[in-house]
């Protein structure tokens, strides 16, 4: 499975309007073509759809994220509070994660969100344990809410 491997996340992003469904896969799209040796590990989850980009199979080593709402999508970075935001363009308060909330995928930062990515991957690559199975480009699906509290 790759990036051509679409099957799954098409039916996970049929509840969602339109133009939420094109500026996800448009993100999708522009991660997959930076790093395409990373894995895509995808969440439907209760409250969104998640799938983020990791250098294992493991979402303690992922990178960045996209995180798929009924009006918008959040574009993050897992340990963003760990790497320079020199346009301040990340919004989050918690201990880690940053996002950007993209509403349309021309709005995207697509240059400072590249500096971003770069920086994020490097940190996520120095983290990782000695052991740890370094897989290239697996689209996974690590989980399937039953039940969900967003667009049916």
């Amino acid at each position: 499975m790759s990036k051509e491997n679409v099957d799954d996340l098409v039916k996970f992003l049929l509840p969602f309007p339109d133009s939420v469904k094109a500026a996800a896969l448009g993100l999708r799209d522009f991660v997959w073509d930076l790093y395409p040796d990373t894995n895509e590990l995808i969440y439907d989850n209760y409250n969104a759809l998640a799938f983020g980009w990791s250098p294992t199979d493991s979402a303690g080593d992922a990178f960045c994220s996209i995180a798929v709402f009924s009006g918008h999508v959040n574009f993050g970075f897992n340990r963003g509070s760990e790497i320079p935001d020199r346009q301040k363009i990340l919004i989050g308060n918690g201990s880690l994660y940053r996002y950007v909330t993209v509403k349309d995928k021309d709005d995207f930062p697509e240059e400072e969100i590249k500096k971003l990515l770069e920086m994020a991957y490097e940190n996520s690559m120095s983290r990782l344990k000695p052991n740890k199975k370094i897989m290239k480009g697996q689209t996974i699906v690590k989980s399937v809410s039953p039940k969900k509290r967003r667009p049916v």
